[in-house]
């Protein structure tokens, strides 16, 4: 994958305004371009042995591949979790306005 291609980076967390402060810092540090926070996203999963059915909120990262190294590593420094969901899922194809803006707003 190219250093300059478009990627989605998901991460969630339980308390939103943590994860949207998270985002903030990541979009001033020119990590991500933007984020989008959806709030109120129901996950089940199994977690030590036990199944879990948590709310929580999801925030979808607009950035580019080479920066994906760097945000797993902030995740791993500041997210309150011990083994955060961090998840980068390529852009297959993008509005090229929209993938500039992209590629300016991050480094």
């Amino acid at each position: 994958m190219a250093d300059d291609q478009l990627v989605d980076v998901t991460v969630t967390a339980d308390d939103a305004d943590w994860l949207a402060e998270f985002t903030r810092r990541l979009v001033n540090e020119k990590l991500a371009a933007c984020g989008n926070l959806i709030p109120g996203v129901r996950s089940v999963y199994r977690w030590e042995g036990q199944i879990h059915d948590d709310q929580q909120t999801l925030v979808i990262l607009h950035t580019r591949a080479a920066l994906v190294p760097a945000i797993i590593e902030r995740a791993n420094a500041e997210h309150p979790d011990t083994t955060p969901q961090v998840i980068a899922v390529p852009v297959v194809d993008a509005h090229p306005g929209y993938q500039q803006w992209v590629i300016d707003s991050t480094s």
